[in-house]
Order: structure tokens, then sequence, then C-alpha cells
């Protein structure tokens, strides 16, 4: 049996990178207006997201429906600015948490294609 990126990683580890992530972009001024005050449920919602994303439980579709981010994320400007930033707190987070060797590029490289298939503005 194959393993997926998720059963690599495990939950722990995962929903570590993510509360490490979200705390990173909480002090992160370029984000700030993307982002409710309370991350709570936002980080909630990338846990389901990023479990079923590497091969994990479908919580998220379960949950939510299918993710369709690119249309979920049109209310908000997603520039260059905006995606950089984003990514930038996400390699932190994935170096923090110390991903078994090589998981953590793959994990940054399939996120890296999401957020640039994110940006809707060049302003």
């Amino acid at each position: 049996m194959t393993q997926t990126p998720y059963d690599v990683i495990g939950a722990q580890a995962l929903y570590n990178l993510i509360d490490n992530f979200y705390s990173l972009v909480s002090q992160d001024i370029r984000l700030n207006h993307l982002f409710p005050e309370d991350l709570t449920e936002t980080s909630r919602k990338q846990k389901q997201f990023l479990t079923q994303f590497l091969g994990g439980p479908s919580l998220y579709t379960e949950e939510h429906g299918h993710p369709m981010l690119k249309r979920r994320h049109l209310d908000f400007t997603i520039t260059h600015l905006e995606r950089d930033a984003w990514l930038e707190n996400m390699q932190r987070a994935i170096i923090d948490v110390q991903l078994p060797a090589g998981v953590g590029d793959y994990l940054y490289e399939r996120l890296r294609l999401t957020a640039n298939h994110m940006v809707n503005s060049e302003n």
C-alpha cells in the first residue's frame, strides 16, 4: 500500500504546522486585511483542507462541499504581495515543524502552485 503525504506527515504534525502558520500570519501586517482577528475557524478549515489535500480523509468536502479554492477566495484581493507573504509564512512554518526529509519540499511546492492559482489581481 502506498503511503500518502498525509500518512507520512501525520495529523498531529500537520496540525502543529497549521497552528504555527497562523501564529505567523497573525503577526504579518501584509496579510491582516485578508484574515479575521480570530483565526480559530480559519485554522480549523485549513486543517480540514490540508488533511484532504495531502491524501487523508475528505474532512473539508464532507463539511463544506468541494473546495473550489479560487471561487471561495474571489471576495479577497490577492496580489503577488499577498501570495508571497502567505508562502513565506508557510515555508517558515514547514521548516519550524521539521517534517520528514522531502515531505516539506513536496508540500511547499504543491502549495506554491495553489497560491499562484489564487492570485486574482495585479493591484
